[in-house]
Parts: C-alpha cells; structure tokens; sequence
C-alpha cells in the first residue's frame, strides 16, 4: 500500500509541474514575442520495491522524473501596427537588450525612445546596437527599420539593432514574460533573422489547445488524488482492524 502512495504523490507533483506551466502559459496569451513551453517527463522504474507486495517478484515500481520544459520556437502570428519603433523578428532570431543583469533576450519589439533619445523596450532596457546603445535626437525625423535591424532618420544610419541566434536555444533561460538570459554567447543571425517594420509578434500560445491540455491535467489529478484518499481509509482502516486485535 505505501508503494501505491509513493507512486500517486509521484504522479500529483508531476500533474502540478504541468499545471504550472500551462497557467504561466495562459497568463502571456497577449504577451507581444511571448513563446509557449511545455512539460518533459521522463518513467524511472525503481528496480526494488520498498516492500513486498507484488504477486510477481519482477514488478517494479513506476516513478515520474521532471525533465524540465521545452521552448516552443515557432513563430507567433504577425500584427500590423504602424508604428515605425514596432519590429516583428522573422525566424530564429532574439533581440538584445542591455539589462541591469547584463545583456539578455526578447522577441519583442515594441520599442520606445526615452527621455535620453535612447532606443528601448517597452520595459525600459536599452535595445543593443552593433556599437552600443542607439540613440536618436528629438530633432530627427523620417525614422525608419529596415529588415536587417539598421535603425535609419533623415540624419542616416544611427544604428543597427543587435540580432542574434543560439546553437542551443532550449538552454535559454526565461527571467519573466519574453525576457530570456543564455549561458553561451550568441551569433550574429545574419539571414536566420529578419525583422519587419510597423508589426509586432504575438504570443505563439494556443488558448484552445492550453485549455484542452488544462482539462486533462485536471481530470488526471482529480482520479489521482481520488486514490490516494481511498488509499489513506484503507491504511486508517488497517490500522484500526490491528488495534482492535491487539
């Protein structure tokens, strides 16, 4: 019988674990560049049980291991919004900001100029440039992104925006929302990242799919949690059975 409880608590973390990333799923549903993640689990068969209790003597029990999450890549749909400071990444590209951590990742871009005419996201972190920080003066006009990054005014080029790729980019690290950290450096995109002006990514999430998924992991937790309490008045009611006995 503990064997059983140790297999059903097992499970319960494993459907929590799922429940958790689809709820932080659902809540980036509007998040601009937001890209959806997905639960690994992986069987580990215990080759001994803890106790006896198997007609077989090959029975083994039957755990669940969190592998972690995978970043689903796939591109979200493209918004046209026309604004001239809103990119759309097309392809396997990140953009790279300047946080105060040091430089992370997004796909969002739904830029602002700050009071300082620097170039920057929508939470304020500078975007990076092949130099630095792009900056633009209030007096500037005809700002323009072409589909390389290169940030351009009537003044010229002030920049190009700094896209790049991963070799690895399940290894991304998400630090919230549709900001991500790397422990490798990343390369120069080139032709793997183009960018479109006047239109913004939106989140790749599928509500309906989440949902179905949601309902699933709902279901399944309900039955699991269902015999771990029949479980528990049978062990109670052993127990009971042996005092009495006694």
């Amino acid at each position: 019988m503990q064997n059983a409880l140790f297999v059903g608590v097992s499970s319960q973390m494993a459907l929590q674990r799922e429940l958790d990333v689809i709820a932080n799923n659902m809540a980036n549903v509007s998040t601009t560049g937001f890209k959806a993640r997905s639960s690994r689990f992986q069987e580990y068969l215990m080759p001994v049980a803890s106790a006896d209790s198997f007609a077989r003597p090959d029975r083994r029990l039957s755990y669940v291991i969190d592998q972690g999450t995978t970043l689903d890549l796939g591109q979200g749909p493209i918004e046209q919004t026309g604004n001239p400071l809103n990119i759309a990444v097309k392809g396997s590209a990140f953009i790279a900001v300047q946080s105060p951590q040091g430089e992370r990742y997004t796909r969002n871009g739904a830029f602002e100029i700050n009071p300082q005419g620097t170039l920057v996201t929508s939470d304020g972190y500078p975007v990076v440039g092949d130099g630095g920080p792009i900056t633009i003066n209030a007096q500037e006009t005809g700002l323009a992104i072409g589909s390389d990054g290169t940030v351009s005014t009537n003044l010229g080029i002030r920049g190009r925006i700094k896209l790049v790729t991963f070799a690895n980019p399940q290894q991304l690290t998400n630090e919230g929302g549709n900001l991500y950290a790397s422990g490798e450096a990343g390369r120069p995109a080139g032709l793997e990242g183009r960018v479109e002006a006047g239109a913004l990514e939106r989140s790749n999430v599928r509500p309906v799919i989440e949902m179905t998924r949601l309902m699933d992991v709902n279901r399944s937790y309900a039955m699991v949690s269902s015999m771990i309490s029949r479980l528990d008045e049978l062990r109670g009611t052993a127990i009971s059975r042996l005092a009495n006995v006694a």
